[in-house]
């Protein structure tokens, strides 16, 4: 088993102070690789801002920062980068615009042809699973044990619940999204990223 990771996905934010004392407690209990910031912010302007309190957060434990869908915040932001949903137009000008300084993530990929579409275009990782491309567990632990097999890019699976991420590690996922299971865990996101790294520390060994 290769060393899986912890990716943390946040909820759907509008302003990041009342966000951040739950931050604060996933962070401190376990450090992930990185972090997909998603924004319902229309002003740009404060879209940045919530960007840059963020990263308060996340600069100093080396956590990279990913904006979920914007190219332009994640170069207004200083962040490190970009998921973008689907194999497309999109996709490709992402990769343009920010490869290879900064991070350009794929996700929303309903099929494996997306996949390896996302793949040749040159994404730093393509994601399974997530909100806008959902697919049951066993299809979804099938494809990451074909995508482990075939390919090199690094793949993310999105585990609905804890016990997920070790099966999705166990499947071959170079790195496993949690998202909402961390933020309405009942004891508190702290305990659900300290329980999410153990086991995965269980899986590599």
């Amino acid at each position: 088993m290769t060393n899986p990771q912890l990716y943390l996905a946040t909820p759907v934010l509008a302003e990041a102070e009342s966000f951040l004392p739950a931050l604060d407690e996933a962070l401190g209990a376990a450090r992930p690789a990185s972090l997909l910031l998603r924004l319902s912010v229309e002003d740009e302007e404060n879209a940045v801002r919530v960007i840059r309190k963020i990263a308060l957060r996340t600069e100093p434990l080396g956590v990279a920062l990913v904006i979920d869908g914007s190219v332009d915040l994640v170069l207004r932001g200083n962040a490190d980068g970009a998921q973008i949903a689907g194999a497309g137009p999109a996709l490709k000008s992402a990769i343009e615009r920010l490869s290879p300084r900064h991070i350009v993530g794929a996700g929303g990929l309903a099929t494996r042809h997306d996949a390896m579409v996302a793949g040749d275009m040159g994404a730093d990782y393509v994601l399974f699973g997530d909100w806008s491309a959902p697919l049951p567990e066993d299809a979804l632990q099938e494809r990451l044990r074909w995508w482990a097999e075939v390919f090199t890019t690094p793949c993310v699976a999105f585990a609905s619940t804890l016990p997920q991420a070790t099966r999705f590690a166990r499947a071959g996922a170079d790195f496993v999204m949690l998202g909402d299971c961390v933020w309405s865990h009942p004891r508190g996101p702290g305990a659900a990223m300290a329980d999410a790294r153990n086991a995965l520390a269980r899986e590599e060994a």
